[in-house]
């Protein structure tokens, strides 16, 4: 299990070849290919993680070349205020993350939000750099500590101003409210 503090921020991107080439331009080493991350977001009927602005999550990944799929239960404590979304993270894999979502709705916790992404990883300067295709954008997200992720931030071109804290349920809620459409679930008409 992992405990620390999560550092982050999400850039937006025109397209998935765009965030690639600046990813590149940036001299990141690939660390994980692509693949597609399947996310749920539980909790009690109560609404008790979100009153208190915690997530519970469980993600579950598809196979990628040359490994198998793996999963992981993450506990986020809540945000504190800053340029960067910072939080408490708990988190450790799991061998199988749907026996886990079921062992968690007899607990009481249900299954309030899902959403998917394809992701791939890399390294920089310490710095992890996830480049994440959703159905609502193309983003790259940038985590480690605070002058790494604002030294890769203006290697790329950005600002404070072009930093994105909100989490993809939120992007997705304000990208399906400024398109006039329901915001269910996050998720892919299909997946490759």
């Amino acid at each position: 299990m992992s405990q620390r503090v999560e550092r982050e921020i999400k850039l937006s991107f025109d397209s998935a070849d765009a965030a690639r080439e600046a990813v590149a331009a940036l001299g990141a080493v690939p660390l994980r290919a692509r693949r597609l991350q399947d996310d749920r977001l539980l909790d009690t009927r109560a609404g008790r993680l979100r009153a208190d602005w915690c997530t519970l999550r469980v993600r579950i990944e598809a196979p990628a070349a040359g490994r198998e799929g793996v999963a992981t239960v993450t506990f986020k404590g809540p945000p504190r205020p800053d340029v960067m979304k910072v939080r408490e993270e708990l988190e450790t894999g799991v061998v199988d993350g749907n026996v886990l979502l079921e062992v968690f709705e007899r607990a009481g916790f249900d299954v309030w939000f899902r959403y998917q992404k394809y992701r791939e990883e890399f390294e920089c300067d310490g710095t992890i750099v996830a480049l994440d295709e959703t159905p609502c954008g193309v983003f790259v997200e940038l985590e480690g500590t605070e002058a790494g992720v604002t030294q890769l931030a203006e290697a790329l071109g950005r600002t404070p101003g072009d930093y994105i804290t909100a989490s993809y349920r939120r992007v997705w809620e304000s990208d399906c409210a400024a398109r006039g459409r329901p915001a269910g679930d996050m998720v892919f008409d299909q997946v490759d």
